[in-house]
């Protein structure tokens, strides 16, 4: 793809896409040539969808689909992650407005949309089985590379059944809009001081649990638990309709299940796409994991079973 010389190649993400900024016309392309129904299609209607709700996201500026790029509008360049990167001062304060912002999407009740190439896009719900597929990356990509042969098939077995135990121990229906990935890498600041939602294209309509786990025990930025504690109190005093005790039960399955897949999904990138730094977050995903693990007692069989086969992560 050739651009002119106002377009500069920005840093992208672990997907198969490149993004490049054009200053001069506050715009970005998104090129994917690769999963491109979900990188275009899917991620512009998910957008129209959230600026319908009054949530900024990228708005459509033009596209070229048979070129396999579509350009958006520009949020700016300072996501949640740099700005707290170079001062951590009002982590409170802008974390309370990412909660704020959560709620309001947590409002939407639109699942359909037009997209740019006039056909409908109908959210789909994150059903159990895509959560526990999501969870087994762990153990397709993870456990080959720590146990042995022998201990492979008798964890495999054993951590399945745990996972759909614990999956069908989840309280809340899927009735909520779930972005996915709603942590500090993909929220924007923008000149208004605002928080704008970016990599929104995996959004489905599942557990109102899911974002918050997403925001607090986010992999890519390590936070005490203290602050983590004082966030998820923040939340549940802005929702106090939600039953605290459930709602504690899916948030630390979420939790745990999450950063299991994301251990996975590491891996995978390591060896697969040879990107070895994600190798590096790993130990943290485990801390939080273990974390959850010793704070749930529903969790307690998991935790056995993690800790039989993996003692340097996770506590007894």
């Amino acid at each position: 793809m050739k651009l002119s010389k106002d377009f500069k190649e920005i840093k992208g993400d672990a997907s198969f896409r490149k993004f490049y900024r054009n200053t001069k016309k506050n715009s970005i392309i998104v090129f994917a040539n690769k999963e491109k129904i979900k990188n275009l299609l899917i991620y512009d209607s998910i957008n129209k969808i959230l600026i319908k709700n009054n949530i900024i996201a990228p708005k459509l500026i033009s596209q070229n689909y048979k070129k396999n790029y579509i350009e958006i509008q520009d949020l700016g360049k300072k996501t949640v992650y740099q700005i707290f990167s170079k001062n951590k001062k009002n982590q409170y304060i802008i974390f309370k407005k990412a909660i704020n912002s959560l709620n309001k999407i947590q409002l939407i009740k639109d699942k359909k949309i037009k997209n740019f190439r006039n056909k409908f896009y109908l959210i789909k719900d994150y059903k159990s089985k895509i959560l526990f597929d999501e969870t087994k990356l762990f153990s397709y990509w993870y456990v080959p590379k720590r146990l042995n042969k022998k201990k492979i098939k008798t964890f495999n077995n054993k951590f399945n059944k745990e996972i759909k135990a614990l999956l069908s121990n989840l309280n809340f229906k899927n009735d909520t809009f779930v972005h996915r990935d709603f942590h500090v890498s993909n929220l924007i600041i923008n000149f208004k001081n605002q928080i704008g939602l970016i990599d929104t294209q995996d959004a489905l309509f599942g557990n109102k649990a899911y974002d918050l786990a997403s925001l607090i025990d986010d992999v890519r930025y390590k936070t005490p638990n203290s602050l983590k504690d004082k966030l998820y109190k923040y939340y549940l005093n802005t929702n106090k309709q939600i039953n605290a005790d459930k709602f504690k039960n899916d948030f630390d399955i979420l939790s745990v299940l999450r950063n299991l897949k994301i251990i996975g999904i590491f891996m995978r990138l390591a060896e697969r796409d040879k990107k070895r730094k994600y190798l590096k977050l790993i130990p943290y995903a485990w801390k939080m994991i273990d974390n959850r693990l010793s704070k749930n007692k529903d969790l307690n069989n998991l935790k056995l079973l993690l800790a039989s086969n993996f003692p340097k992560f996770i506590t007894r």
